[in-house]
């Protein structure tokens, strides 16, 4: 479950990177929240993807 939303956060990060003048603040939330749930999984020791 979680591999599923760090995927689909990544990818909408990735698509906000051609949005940045609308969405910037919103992508960088996007990002960092990616960031935390990665950090979660290799914390716990678990499978990334």
């Amino acid at each position: 479950m979680l591999e599923t939303i760090l995927i689909v956060l990544f990818v909408l990060w990735l698509a906000g990177l051609l949005t940045a003048h609308t969405f910037g603040g919103l992508i960088h939330i996007l990002l960092v929240v990616a960031v935390i749930i990665l950090g979660v999984r290799l914390l716990r020791g678990k499978k990334i993807l």
